[in-house]
């Protein structure tokens, strides 16, 4: 076509003409346009067949969208496969979605939750003996019964645990949806777990000798559960027959607001699940689960240690200097996405936070501008308001150890994002605030809010992860690279529990993504994965002497 027929067309009204012009700087687009022409000179392509004499109009015209009679994905109830079906969640971009959990929030109370009497101790030992002979002996198809009952009806009074979650833990409506989701996935989960693993087995053996058999009996369980949410823990420990005692997080049960959306989920777990209150008190304990800070879980340590009585296993799962290694090869764009999401959502109060950005320095300059223009869109405020990104830290405790924090590096290192004074009063509001500080030696100690430490590196990317795994902890660790080996090689040398590859670090999925770490962050076994809920329970063998009633009779067959 020449240029002048070319114009006749797009002047026409009844020629429906698009102008495809790509528009950016020479080292944007060379990447874009490579896969372009490689796209377009494939066999398959469009541009390909239209050239192809061979390939008649009508063939070449039909549309490539059709309903295939066996769809190779899986619709979302199914991912997980027939054994466990996937929670139901919301998308807030839809008004109808979005009006359930509104009207939740305008009727929603959240109950106070008396302090516990310590007088009252030995009658809770008591009571938690009875559960634990009880609960126990209930067969593993009963207990995992229970488990998707429970899950049931929390997926039915999602908005109202929702809701709950935004009054009392001052979570925005997108973290909510997901922690309920993730608590209805846990029950599910470890009620297939349950079945799966606490059936007899049969171990091999001289036939006409002996037979055995390894059931699993369930310890008697003191739980440390110092979340909002429990059902994780709370299922893992029921599914495998153990007792649990639950203890409220102390920012959200404190004071005056002693209260609980973790009183009410296990209120309900109660019900469905037909459990007791509370089980596992102190001199029968044989177990314990601890989610918190490093310091907290030691303490709890030396406390088993010290106890008469017999040697108690601890599932530890703290918090740590969570890092992000940023090679020269990274795509900017994606790493400015994944940092955000993991530095600054849940205002920073996720165990898994991104803490520690390592940016090589040959792009380090870019990124940061990147990172500084994304965190300045972000809205801090009220987490009611759907438009909200940052809702505020748990409470003023919280909120004066973080500023003290910010005070800090405010005179040793340089500010990335511009300062914002936040008085407390009814919220406890803190912007998105990222520092430049000179080496990864230098972050000892985690923030545990939106406070992100950036450091510049060059050389071998295995050095940096050697300095990394020097700080002792060992919880998650990001890797944004386009080189899969150097990734692989980096995971590998890594000290840490979950590795996220060119992604965020955040909200790992239950069931497919274990999730737990090492060192100073925690003993594992993981949560969500196939070994956790093996702790909860103590193996038993079945040892019986064939001989002694005159030998195998499977041998007369």
């Amino acid at each position: 076509m020449s240029e002048g027929t070319y114009r006749e067309v797009l002047k026409n009204p009844l020629v429906a003409c698009r102008v495809y012009a790509p528009v950016g700087a020479h080292r944007d687009l060379l990447a874009y346009l490579v896969r372009r022409l490689l796209e377009n000179g494939a066999n398959s392509s469009f541009v390909h067949q239209l050239a192809d004499v061979s390939v008649a109009l009508d063939e070449l015209l039909v549309s490539p969208l059709h309903l295939a009679p066996n769809p190779s994905l899986p619709l979302p109830p199914d991912l997980f496969g027939p054994g466990r079906k996937n929670s139901d969640g919301l998308d807030l971009a839809v008004a109808a979605m979005r009006a359930p959990l509104l009207q939740a929030l305008d009727t929603v109370q959240v109950p106070v939750v008396a302090e516990f009497d310590v007088k009252t101790a030995p009658s809770q030992r008591d009571l938690a003996r009875v559960c634990y002979q009880q609960w126990s002996k209930v067969p593993v198809a009963e207990r995992a019964a229970a488990l998707r009952r429970a899950a049931d009806a929390l997926q039915q009074q999602l908005p109202r645990f929702c809701a709950l979650l935004v009054r009392e833990a001052f979570k925005t409506w997108g973290d909510a949806v997901a922690e309920v989701r993730e608590a209805v996935d846990f029950l599910r989960y470890y009620a297939a777990e349950a079945e799966r693993l606490q059936a007899p087995v049969a171990l091999p053996g001289p036939t006409g000798g002996e037979q055995r058999t390894a059931p699993d009996r369930a310890r008697r369980l003191g739980l440390h559960q110092p979340v909002e949410l429990p059902a994780g823990y709370l299922s893992g420990a029921g599914g495998g027959g153990a007792g649990h005692r639950q203890h409220r997080a102390g920012q959200a049960g404190r004071a005056d607001a002693r209260r609980g959306v973790g009183s009410r989920s296990t209120a309900a777990w109660r019900r469905r699940a037909g459990g007791c209150g509370a089980a596992g008190a102190r001199p029968g304990r044989d177990g314990g689960r601890g989610a918190g800070g490093a310091a907290r879980d030691r303490i709890i340590n030396r406390a088993l240690a010290a106890k008469d009585g017999p040697i108690v296993p601890l599932i530890a799962e703290t918090g740590g200097i969570n890092a992000m290694v940023v090679d020269s090869t990274a795509l900017p764009e994606q790493v400015a996405d994944a940092v955000v999401q993991s530095a600054f959502r849940s205002a920073g109060q996720r165990c898994s936070a991104l803490r520690l950005l390592c940016l090589h320095e040959g792009i380090a300059d870019g990124v940061i501008e990147m990172i500084e223009g994304a965190a300045r869109e972000l809205v801090v405020g009220d987490p009611a308001d759907l438009a909200t990104d940052v809702g505020p830290v748990i409470d003023r405790e919280a909120f004066e150890g973080i500023q003290k924090h910010l005070q800090r590096l405010n005179s040793e290192s340089k500010r990335l994002l511009p300062s914002a004074e936040w008085s407390p009063g009814a919220m406890n509001l803190i912007p998105p605030a990222a520092f430049e500080v000179p080496s990864i030696a230098s972050v000892q100690q985690e923030i545990f809010g939106p406070v992100l430490h950036i450091v510049r590196w060059s050389g071998d990317p295995l050095a940096v992860i050697g300095q990394i795994n020097a700080l002792g902890y060992g919880l998650t660790l990001g890797i944004q690279t386009r080189i899969d080996s150097r990734a692989q090689a980096m995971a590998r040398a890594a000290h840490v529990g979950n590795v996220y590859i060119n992604r965020n670090m955040i909200g790992a999925v239950v069931g497919v993504q274990p999730f737990g770490g090492e060192g100073l962050s925690g003993t594992g076994p993981k949560a969500g994965g196939p070994n956790y809920l093996m702790r909860f329970c103590a193996e038993q063998t079945v040892t019986v002497n064939t001989t002694a009633a005159g030998g195998n009779v499977q041998l007369l067959a």
